[in-house]
């Protein structure tokens, strides 16, 4: 991000301190996509939009609480990190079975694409928290490791170590699901 997109950016968050409605909306929207997507890899599809709207609720908050000491996103990607892990807690106390949605059938190379996709979900999914957390913000939302420690709270050194036993335990899990790429 620029100074000026940066600078851009902090004048909505101050508006946004001030309740201003036109503010919350563009900073809403402007991150919107990027929350749910995160929400989706960390929670699940299911639980993402969810997610997604509680971690706006407290963010519009909560905004009087961040400091500037970290980038703005990296203290949004804290808040959908810890929100998407209670609603995963919330979920597995009550025990609620997982509802999937139902996929009309695809053709050939559609469906190769869709198997390889809940392929990567089932073997992402298989993988302990910190571990998916990690693996996530780099490879998908490609924060860097310095972003990765701020947003994780864990020293840039164990970022690296634990990446790397992400990846190999992520290509374990594809190579026993039956990966053949």
């Amino acid at each position: 991000m620029t100074g000026l997109e940066q600078e851009e950016l902090q004048r909505l968050v101050d508006d946004c301190r001030r309740q201003d409605r036109n503010a919350q909306r563009a900073l809403y929207e402007r991150f919107y996509a990027r929350v749910r997507h995160l929400a989706s890899r960390l929670a699940g599809s299911d639980e993402a939009e969810d997610v997604t709207q509680n971690v706006f609720l407290q963010l519009f908050r909560n905004l009087d609480r961040f400091r500037g000491e970290a980038k703005f996103e990296t203290w949004l990607y804290r808040l959908t990190i810890n929100e998407a892990f209670q609603q995963r807690r919330r979920r597995r106390r009550w025990n609620m079975a997982s509802l999937r949605d139902e996929q009309t059938p695809a053709s050939g190379g559609e469906t190769r694409r869709l198997d390889q996709r809940e392929m990567l979900d089932r073997a992402l999914a298989g993988l302990a928290e910190d571990l998916r957390i990690l693996f996530v913000l780099r490879e998908v939302e490609s924060l860097s490791y310095r972003e990765l420690a701020e947003a994780t709270g864990i020293p840039e050194g164990t970022v690296a170590s634990r990446l790397n036993r992400a990846r190999q335990e992520l290509r374990e899990r594809m190579r026993i699901l039956g990966w053949d790429d």
